[in-house]
């Protein structure tokens, strides 16, 4: 039903809200803090954090912005994480707990990739679903009077959200904006799918923007399973192949594979994280074994493995802190 408002409300609803904000950031999370800030240098303040260790290996951490004055307690924080390891991991809760109980306005946990998205259930007893152990820190946080907000970009598996609960919830976002307006400026005018999934999570974000659509899937080929177009046509055109995440990116290649089989003019790819263990992404340069890309797009999500990719080859990185900036405000 539609409500008539009071020229006060229409007033009070069309004012913008946003919070200032005191950016804590994670190791390698800090240029990404930077940025944001001289995006917004009246709005977000950064305070520098030392990450240290003490000869025993454990953590020997100094959170800025607490001393010689106090600038943290009673204001919104923004926490920058990255979870690239275990170790990490573990300090960085430290330090969220230690926010928490230093009576601050509210905190926004800024977690780009989450890690454990993909082992959010097991097929055998004995396994560990790292999803739940990782749902279970978050939820049991110390309250300071209000949930921690968790902000993730295109979480593999979005019932995870669901894991959270108490102390934490999930504000789930995405990175394709980032990716419509770059390929805006390129001749690329199909997307590509590498699987049905991918295509029922991405696709209606691409309805209605003038693109061919295809998906991609593995059919039983004997005793192998290989990828090919199950629908939408590709011949002539500019594709791009979107997913979520990239790890050592075999299915990525074979899509890429099939639909230059099938007459596209040029394939590229984009994922919202590069993951690539074992510095994966050497495969995917232009003189690699899997380098059918002529482009490949990814976020700086993980930043430890996306400040290791070479600027004059392939690889694009869209950079996030315009949408971290946009979506702070977004519930």
């Amino acid at each position: 039903m539609q409500v008539d408002l009071s020229p006060s409300w229409v007033e009070y609803f069309e004012k913008s809200h946003k919070n200032r904000y005191q950016i804590i950031a994670a190791p390698g999370m800090e240029e990404i803090g930077k940025s944001i800030v001289d995006l917004d240098p009246d709005r977000f303040m950064m305070h520098q954090t030392k990450w240290g260790k003490f000869p025993d290996g454990t953590d020997n951490i100094e959170v800025g912005g607490f001393h010689p004055i106090n600038r943290v307690s009673g204001e919104h924080v923004m926490f920058l994480a990255s979870y690239h390891n275990n170790d990490v991991t573990l300090s960085q809760f430290s330090v969220m707990v230690y926010l928490l109980q230093s009576f601050v306005e509210s905190l926004t946990v800024v977690l780009p990739f989450y890690p454990v998205g993909t082992m959010e259930r097991v097929t055998k007893e004995g396994q560990v679903a790292t999803a739940n152990t990782y749902a279970q820190m978050f939820s049991n946080l110390p309250t300071c009077g209000k949930p921690t907000r968790v902000l993730v970009y295109d979480l593999h598996t979005l019932q995870n959200r669901f894991y959270l609960h108490g102390n934490a919830i999930a504000s789930l976002q995405t990175t394709i904006p980032l990716l419509i307006s770059t390929i805006k400026q390129t001749p690329i005018d199909c997307i590509a799918f590498p699987d049905d999934g991918a295509a029922k999570r991405f696709g209606s974000m691409f309805q209605g923007l003038g693109f061919e659509i295809v998906t991609c899937g593995k059919t039983r080929d004997g005793d192998k399973r290989v990828v090919n177009i199950q629908d939408g046509n590709a011949e002539g055109k500019h594709v791009v192949i979107v997913d979520d995440l990239v790890q050592t990116g075999g299915t990525l290649f074979e899509c890429g594979m099939a639909l230059k089989a099938v007459g596209a003019k040029s394939v590229s790819a984009y994922v919202a994280h590069g993951v690539f263990p074992n510095e994966s992404w050497k495969r995917f340069l232009s003189s690699g074994d899997r380098g059918c890309f002529e482009k490949f797009y990814l976020t700086n999500s993980i930043p430890t493995v996306t400040d290791k990719l070479p600027t004059d080859d392939v690889f694009q990185v869209l950079d996030l802190k315009h949408k971290i900036v946009e979506d702070i405000d977004k519930y």
